[in-house]
């Protein structure tokens, strides 16, 4: 049997994929059909509540939706883009326009198409994640396997997963912790004058462990480290990103000093930023929005891995797409913060699950989603 029909054959009877013909695709003709078709539409993403950080609130996030097919099979994926990433659906859509993945006849030469779409243009990781999301989604399909099994990982070594309360009242905290209700960990957004109102306002309902995002918040070492020792005594296991990324000497200090793991978030985006964080963060947080994608975080995991540091999984307000892709990663990091899908009120997939906390992985092949 030829590459094509086994291609073919194997899409048809690969489990969940009766979805896939209803879906029709512009520009399609004969003349370059063999080629990855790519094709994409603008989605807004609405919040369950207003999300707070230390800087900024917002009650939508701008999305963008991407389909490759290849010979009747689809790969979907997705960027989201919050507002510190500098991308819009505007500029988002500009990138995707302007590559040409018709000239690509094998989605097996990953390596080779996705270093032709990073160097396209500068920046646009979100973009460039999505292309890269929906490349995986569709090879593995064509595999059918899910990426995890692909990888060679293990399902049952999945870890928890935080859920996410935002900066806000004491009435809204408590009704957020409250729906919070079967998560192991909560992960508190703090970095404004009510950090330790936060806190206090959760431990009147609930005695889960905590972990907290300052958003770069702490300007002061000293009160950071004082800050840390409370937070200690309070139940949190680690910190992200307490202070600006452009303090690596302040951090550094209260790495050495602190009693809790410090996670580098906005000081680290790409595969090249994990040797900057070597001896200054315990740990990275790695988002497939901020890296370009599956094929780059999995480098980065393994990258941080081999200088000893801890690895945690971080995500956007997504849907399931990107939720689920990073999922395919979870087994091997320590902490996963994979709940951009449950703060949205409209999903357009089924994919990984959270159960008792836990991130439960499928057996789709791809990224492990259906469209609803």
């Amino acid at each position: 049997m030829d590459r094509k029909h086994f291609i073919q054959n194997t899409a048809l009877t690969a489990a969940g994929l009766s979805f896939l013909p209803k879906y029709s695709f512009p520009n399609m003709n004969k003349k370059t059909s063999r080629g990855l078709q790519l094709s994409f539409e603008p989605y807004n993403l609405q919040l369950k509540h207003v999300f707070t950080l230390a800087g900024s609130s917002r009650s939508t996030t701008p999305d963008m939706q991407v389909k490759i097919r290849f010979e009747g099979v689809t790969g979907h994926g997705e960027a989201s883009m919050p507002p510190y990433l500098g991308e819009s659906q505007e500029s988002v859509g500009k990138f995707l326009s302007a590559i040409n993945l018709q000239q690509f006849t094998d989605p097996f030469r990953m390596d080779e198409i996705l270093e032709y779409v990073d160097k396209s243009a500068p920046g646009n990781t979100a973009a460039k994640a999505a292309v890269d999301i929906a490349l995986h989604d569709l090879t593995g399909k064509l595999m059918n396997q899910p990426w995890y099994k692909i990888w060679g990982f293990s399902a049952e070594k999945t870890p928890f997963t935080s859920f996410t309360i935002g900066i806000d009242t004491p009435e809204i905290v408590r009704q957020k912790v409250r729906e919070a209700e079967g998560f192991k960990i909560l992960k508190v957004k703090l970095g404004r004058e009510n950090d330790r109102q936060m806190i206090e306002t959760i431990r009147e309902v609930s005695g889960i462990p905590l972990c907290v995002d300052v958003n770069q918040g702490w300007k002061d070492k000293i009160f950071a480290l004082d800050m840390i020792h409370w937070l200690k005594e309070k139940g949190v296991q680690y910190v992200e990103q307490p202070m600006p990324k452009e303090n690596p000497e302040d951090i550094a200090w209260l790495t050495q000093n602190s009693p809790l793991p410090i996670i580098a978030d906005e000081a680290i985006q790409r595969l090249t930023d994990v040797q900057k964080t070597i001896g200054v963060y315990s740990g990275i947080n790695i988002k497939l929005m901020k890296c370009t994608g599956m094929r780059e975080a999995h480098k980065m995991v393994n990258l941080a891995r081999a200088n000893n540091m801890k690895v945690m999984l971080g995500c956007m307000t997504e849907t399931s797409c990107a939720i689920s892709a990073a999922a395919q990663l979870s087994p091997v990091v320590d902490w996963a913060d994979l709940d951009g899908n449950l703060l949205i009120s409209n999903d357009l997939f089924k994919g990984v699950e959270v159960i008792n906390g836990k991130i439960t992985l499928n057996q789709v092949p791809g990224i492990g989603i259906i469209p609803l």
